[in-house]
């Protein structure tokens, strides 16, 4: 009866065709490609900027050092309200980032209001080649420790892993390598076997895949002389750390090379090759399982909201690492050293989902031109901020207050007594009261939030991830095993 898109629906068809297959399996379509690149290339063509909706008005919320959006005069907390004269409003995300993306070289008007001005700023923006750093920090820490963090395993991964270690040796000698995998998804599985053979002998079988053809099973080896085979390594994994990231960590456990810290990885066994499929667009098939040198598959078997679901020790298969040692298969590696997972407390997570710190920054870089160093910034108007969150009049009920609230309008529709009146009076406003005293409850967290805020609108994603490492428990951890060769070597060693 009303007018279709047919390319609308044409997606939609194909979407829930390749939906039924499994989680992984999906449809890039033309306008999407450029997306995809990132995750195989780490590469795309555009003004490097992330951009999302904040109170319904699309937003700049983080730029790239050295990007075209940065040089072009562009800050987080800008809105953008029109891209080439086409208003953002109404407008996904999604859409404006297909928008803005295209040839090197070619130029996007953009008219925006930033935060805490009434006029309206005008910019051209020129489209570059944007390369997203696959190791975007290395440095060496106290006790003599390299440190690495990868974010994705796309080209060049192993190469800048290579540079960095050997960048850090030319300092000083190295007593150990600690290999940061936390919240990396994964991505090409050449570049998996790529940073395990950094570690490992050439020949060493790291990966095989397997599939209903048989013919097309693989075994892959590594293929070149390695980096380093005797510096003691920790690899540190969380429930984040996916697909490529599992290959290498779970090779490194199974060959004895090296101690896992951190929580179970994410579960992710499977592989997906990608097949065009013509009109510009392509398929990401899910083909086969991987099994990294035990023999086991770490694909999680079930799955809650989108989330691998824990699967108990005792359900899991045993395998031996080439040593001896017990491993399982199943909902992803297990850590040698589990460390606790340091959980957002509920009212915190209110506030970034709810973009007040995001939004405080926006006010505080407008009044700073710099900040300190990282290491030696420090946070201290947090009674401003509290000031600010009290004025957005925003209203926060924790989840035990939601049911309290549930349970007392039951209660007054059952017909309840004076007594017991009093007695839901009495709990409201002792709840009330707790929510009330959150923010100095959880100071401490809040101010580490802002601060993190803060330090990546003046030093980007290289200070982000050193101020986070300031802080960080899975880290000291990793520095206690290597500062404890005993301790390390009983690890990797088989209990009788």
């Amino acid at each position: 009866m009303d007018e279709l898109d047919p390319a609308e629906l044409m997606k939609t068809g194909i979407d829930a065709m390749v939906n039924s297959l499994d989680p992984y399996t999906r449809y890039i379509s033309e306008s999407q490609i450029e997306s995809f690149r990132i995750s195989t290339e780490g590469k795309y063509s555009g003004i490097g900027a992330v951009i999302r909706e904040v109170d319904s008005v699309l937003t700049l919320i983080e730029a790239y050092e050295n990007s075209p959006a940065i040089e072009a005069g562009l800050i987080p907390g800008d809105q953008i309200l029109s891209v080439n004269g086409e208003s953002t409003k109404g407008r996904s995300s999604e859409d404006i980032r297909n928008i803005m993306r295209g040839a090197p070289g070619t130029d996007i008007a953009m008219v925006v209001k930033r935060y805490g001005e009434e006029d309206l700023k005008n910019f051209s923006v020129s489209r570059s080649e944007i390369n997203i750093p696959n190791v975007p920090h290395y440095e060496i820490l106290e006790g003599g420790y390299g440190y690495v963090h990868l974010s994705q395993f796309t080209d060049n991964s192993s190469l800048n892993i290579v540079n960095a270690i050997k960048e850090m040796k030319k300092e000083q000698e190295l007593n150990g390598i600690i290999l940061d995998l936390r919240f990396n998804g994964g991505g090409l599985l050449r570049e998996a076997i790529g940073v395990t053979n950094i570690f490992v002998n050439k020949d060493e079988e790291i990966v095989s895949t397997k599939g209903k053809v048989l013919e097309r099973d693989r075994i892959f080896k590594t293929t070149m002389s390695p980096l380093d085979t005797l510096s003691p390594v920790v690899v540190l994994i969380n429930g984040r750390s996916a697909s490529a990231s599992e290959i290498v960590s779970g090779a490194i456990q199974d060959l004895d090379r090296g101690v896992l810290v951190g929580q179970r990885s994410f579960g992710k066994g499977l592989v997906q090759n990608t097949q065009k499929v013509g009109y510009n667009s392509q398929i990401k098939l899910t083909t086969s399982k991987y099994y990294i040198p035990s023999g086991r598959c770490i694909q999680s078997v079930a799955y809650e909201n989108g989330e691998p679901v824990h699967i108990p020790d005792e359900e899991r298969k045993a395998f031996k690492t080439k040593i001896g040692r017990k491993v399982l298969d199943g909902g992803g590696v297990k850590p040698d050293i589990n460390v606790e997972k340091q959980e957002i407390p509920e009212f915190v997570q209110f506030l970034l989902k709810k973009n007040v710190i995001f939004k405080y920054a926006n006010g505080f870089c407008a009044k700073h031109d710099s900040i300190a160093e990282v290491g030696s910034f420090h946070f201290e108007d947090y009674e401003g901020f509290k000031k600010m969150f009290n004025d957005m009049n925003l209203d926060f009920n924790s989840k035990l207050e939601n049911s309290f609230l549930k349970f007392s309008e039951e209660l007054e529709s059952s017909g309840k007594t004076m007594v017991e009146d009093q007695l839901v009076q009495q709990i409201k406003g002792q709840l009330q009261q707790e929510s009330a005293e959150l923010l100095n409850k959880n100071k401490d967290l809040i101010i580490n939030e802002i601060e993190k805020e803060i330090i990546s609108r003046y030093y980007f994603l290289n200070g982000k991830i050193r101020y986070s490492l300031l802080n960080d428990v899975e880290l000291e951890t990793a520095i206690e095993i290597l500062n404890n060769p005993i301790k390390y070597k009983e690890i990797l060693s088989v209990i009788e």
